[in-house]
């Protein structure tokens, strides 16, 4: 397909994984899908999120991975990795980097704040992000990396946990990684927001800064690393 002809924003299939009910709202375990999204902007392709990498047997116990292989997932949508020009995690943990590797040279955006945390130890698995020819770009904050292409921290899930804002003719579009489990919980936190705005009486949701940091793009729509479903504005705001 190639660049110039790929679609402005492709979701990847990239495997999925057993979340334990010990980290889920309900208690039971959760099957999550794991998605990185393909972006055509101003020419070039860029790669948010690179799926679920190779992680120590007592991750893989405790997570149970299916992974679908990158190089499989963008052949199935007409791309060979030498045509990704940018890539961008949302953050550093295992099952966002797995194919990161396939792009020795190419540069990787990472917050300052989530390369320290990899810097420490014990984040990520040291192969995923230490191969050979990485070359990671490191963001203090917020930053316009092309015309209308904007990276914006995030943090919450990681320190360093970062979104990337589209802005496109028919709407921005925001890809917000892992800020929510859920659609419906950025929904419910949207919904909030308005509410405290509207002067609803406490008690209410403690509001985060950056929620309101993307809603200042006016997104039309929000899409996530491990939810299937997409706010829409309008929908559920």
């Amino acid at each position: 397909m190639g660049a110039a002809t790929a679609p402005a924003l492709r979701r990847l299939d990239l495997g999925w994984f057993v979340r334990p009910g010990a980290e889920t709202a309900d208690g039971r375990p959760r099957v999550e899908p794991a998605f990185g999204y393909l972006v055509r902007h101003g020419g070039e392709l860029l790669l948010f999120d690179t799926g679920i990498g190779e992680a120590d047997e007592e991750t893989d116990a405790h997570y149970r991975p299916h992974r679908r292989p990158l190089r499989e997932a963008l052949a199935a949508a007409g791309v060979a990795p030498d045509e990704i020009t940018l890539v961008a995690n949302c953050h550093l943990h295992f099952d966002h980097i797995g194919g990161n590797p396939l792009f020795a040279r190419t540069p990787i955006l990472a917050q300052a704040a989530e390369l320290a945390l990899v810097r420490a130890g014990e984040h990520t698995p040291e192969p995923l992000v230490g191969f050979p020819g990485a070359r990671y770009e490191e963001l203090a904050g917020e930053a316009e990396i092309r015309p209308g292409l904007w990276i914006v921290p995030t943090p919450g899930h990681t320190a360093g946990h970062q979104s990337l804002v589209v802005r496109r003719p028919g709407g921005t579009v925001i890809l917000a990684g892992q800020t929510h489990a859920s659609a419906s919980d950025f929904a419910a936190a949207r919904l909030a927001a308005t509410a405290a705005a509207e002067g609803a009486l406490p008690p209410l949701p403690e509001p985060d800064g950056w929620p309101a940091r993307l809603l200042e793009f006016d997104p039309r729509r929000v899409l996530f690393a491990h939810d299937a479903s997409v706010w829409e504005a309008g929908s559920a705001s």
